[in-house]
């Protein structure tokens, strides 16, 4: 089991890390875009030029090119978590299947469908548009690293079985013959995810969103919205924005709706990049699928290549800040990263000489039910979602559709769901909040400690909904 302690070599391979992020460490990110000045009226205004507001950008254009549509965003396209995270492109809508089940066990199936249908749409519009982005469609391997941990993975193969998912068990011999570590017991290979260079595929839906008319302007923080008749108006730093409607996009940075703060608490989670394995390196631990892998632990590690021969590494820790704080010396821990290292060469000994060269981090949208949710305010003029726990690559463009129905008043497959309809219960207030929050995180090293076995206080959470898994 993955130690807490950290060796004198962990501090060491990590420190002298370069800590931005990868993906946005390369002379082919674009220059800034202008900030707004001035006064504009416009059709639809989003707040936050993340994954789900560009998303809505490109569709809302492609789907209504008469409408005005403006982006703003509060510092530079994909800065934020859509440039910070390890680029796993999930088929899942419910932050996996097993969430799904356990919340919308009526829906189920049709959350499925729409997941996959999610994801194969992602990836044709890519193609269409040309977005050079090392976009594959490698599947995913959960591992089990623990005896225990094989139980619960035979047990999902077995649920995803009935309900016709496609995966394959694989035994340690088998997981072993993809990717090979001495931790692997077992594995269960999902098809349905696809990885990607996070930056660049951002960056790619902002040069279609402009081709195809919409205003992107960058460094325009958004610092209220107000209802004023039939529009909405936004107060921008550099002047003021009067919309028919306003897709709000703000994710794990505080809410523009007040509403919005007690459902969701941004938790920091820690990367590392290697530098380019050496081919022997690269044959040493096989992994010519690309495929990306988690670990089953509650406290799990997420890792992938590049197509540049790199291994991202990262996960087990979650911080929260009390108040959910957010401040950009948060984007990095080197506890945290040191600790990240020591458990990369558990994982990897064979790679044990391997340097890191890029160390960040960043935070997560956390809701109670780890997956997105919906909701509107001033009479329907706008629409927001928010609470993708991690897993919102590939769920954020399912999100931004549902924000677009939500928008138009628009019954529709998306908005008829139960997911869409409900909100997860809210966080209690500090100094409740943290308390919780540091007594989870204890309590989810302990079960893990412990063969997986939850103690009273996690089983209490499972029972009214707020189990947490990471």
């Amino acid at each position: 089991m993955y130690s807490q302690e950290i060796s004198p070599h962990g501090w060491e391979r990590t420190r002298s890390l370069i800590s931005t992020p990868y993906w946005l460490d390369t002379d082919n990110r674009p220059l800034p875009r202008s900030a707004f000045e001035g006064y504009s009226e416009v059709d639809l205004v989003i707040v936050g030029g993340g994954f789900t507001g560009l998303w809505a950008a490109v569709e809302v254009a492609l789907n209504n090119p008469d409408r005005r549509v403006v982006v703003l965003e509060g510092g530079r396209i994909a800065g934020g978590a859509t440039g910070r995270n390890g680029g796993f492109v999930s088929a899942s809508l419910t932050h996996g299947f097993s969430n799904g089940l356990s919340r919308w066990p009526h829906e189920i199936d049709r959350l499925v469908e729409l997941g996959r249908k999610n994801l194969a749409e992602i990836g044709a519009r890519i193609e269409e548009f040309h977005i050079d982005c090392d976009w594959i469609v490698s599947g995913e391997i959960d591992v089990a690293t623990a005896s225990y941990q094989v139980e619960d993975l035979t047990r999902l193969h077995e649920q995803l079985n009935a309900h016709g998912i496609p995966s394959e068990l694989l035994d340690s011999r088998e997981v072993r013959q993809r990717v090979d570590s001495p931790l692997f017991a077992a594995g269960l290979f999902d098809p349905d995810v696809a990885m990607v260079n996070p930056a660049e595929l951002a960056w790619g839906l902002a040069r279609v969103a402009e081709k195809l008319g919409v205003k992107i302007h960058e460094n325009s923080p958004v610092n209220s919205l107000t209802e004023q008749g039939t529009s909405v108006v936004a107060g921008v730093s550099g002047g003021v924005i009067k919309a028919r409607k306003v897709l709000l996009a703000t994710n794990a940075y505080p809410p523009l709706l007040r509403r919005l703060r007690h459902y969701l608490v941004p938790v920091y989670d820690y990367v590392l990049m290697t530098e380019p394995l050496t081919a022997n390196q690269r044959q040493s631990i096989k992994w010519d699928g690309r495929e990306g892998i988690g670990d089953s632990g509650n406290q799990f590690h997420y890792y992938r290549t590049t197509n540049t021969g790199r291994i991202l590494f990262g996960g087990f820790d979650a911080i929260y800040h009390r108040s959910n704080g957010m401040k950009p010396e948060f984007d990095v821990d080197n506890e945290c990263l040191a600790r990240l290292a020591d458990h990369f060469v558990e994982t990897f000994p064979q790679l044990s000489p391997v340097r890191f060269t890029h160390g960040w981090g960043g935070a997560i949208d956390t809701c109670s039910r780890f997956s997105a949710f919906w909701g509107t305010a001033h009479h329907g003029k706008t629409a927001y979602v928010a609470g993708y726990t991690g897993l919102g690559v590939g769920a954020s463009r399912f999100g931004a559709l549902t924000c677009l129905d939500l928008l138009e008043g628009a019954s529709t497959e998306r908005t008829e769901l139960a997911m869409v309809k409900t909100k997860p219960l809210p966080f209690p207030p500090e100094p409740l909040r943290s308390l919780g929050i540091e007594w989870t995180t204890r309590s989810l090293h302990r079960a893990d400690l412990h063969e997986g076995k939850r103690n009273l206080w996690l089983r209490t959470l499972d029972k009214f909904g707020l189990g947490f898994d990471s």
